[in-house]
């Protein structure tokens, strides 16, 4: 994508959705915290239909901890690899009482020390409880940034590496909900909705997919 398209590219976005948030649904760090562990490899839809049981009756580290490993499944067994994700839950839980007063910890490095949270997580908690300027490359963001050019790479960190060169500072917080949506109801997988898409204009990908 050329340099000079990329501002009107996110000035697009924004105009369309100009406060976008994450799917995942909470209330609190913890939750956002525990929703987006539990999301890997798993539909927000999926997720969000499993807090709506835990949460009231388990939303605090300390509340996750006493439901026990059995309690925690009984929550969450909807949710793929869910006792991969039940034990490193408990895990992270007994870090954060113990070592952070149960309170999710502000920095990266503290984040990604915690059981089952890796980059993403932790760039995903950065970006959408504190404000912080990060990009948490998912399937539909390295996607949108490779199909379209915005910001071509082998790798998720590649493609976090160069979203973070190229992308103004204005839309930076933003970006990443942007994008996420963007793949997940138009620059779709199997073949883009190139006749619904608002930046198509921008985006180097040919040929454009063409109205059914």
């Amino acid at each position: 994508m050329k340099k000079e398209y990329i501002e009107p590219f996110f000035a697009t976005l924004r105009a369309a959705n100009p406060q976008p948030v994450t799917e995942l649904e909470y209330t609190s760090v913890f939750e956002l915290l525990t929703a987006v562990l539990l999301s890997a490899q798993a539909t927000d839809v999926g997720v969000n239909k499993a807090t709506r049981r835990l949460f009231p009756v388990a939303n605090t580290p300390q509340a996750i901890l006493e439901l026990g490993l059995e309690g925690l499944e009984g929550y969450i067994k909807t949710i793929g690899l869910y006792r991969t994700k039940a034990k490193n839950l408990l895990a992270t839980c007994r870090i954060l009482v113990e070592q952070h007063g149960g309170q999710v910890p502000r920095t990266r490095e503290a984040l990604e020390a915690l059981p089952g949270v890796g980059r993403k997580t932790a760039n995903v908690v950065l970006n959408s409880a504190f404000g912080e300027a990060t990009m948490a490359v998912d399937t539909h963001i390295f996607r949108v940034s490779n199909r379209t050019g915005l910001a071509p790479g082998k790798n998720p960190q590649q493609v976090e590496m160069g979203l973070l060169k190229r992308i103004p500072a204005d839309y930076l917080v933003d970006a990443h909900h942007w994008l996420i949506l963007h793949g997940r109801y138009v620059c779709i997988a199997r073949k883009p909705l190139c006749w619904q898409c608002g930046v198509e204009r921008f985006c180097d990908f040919q040929p454009k997919t063409p109205p059914p």
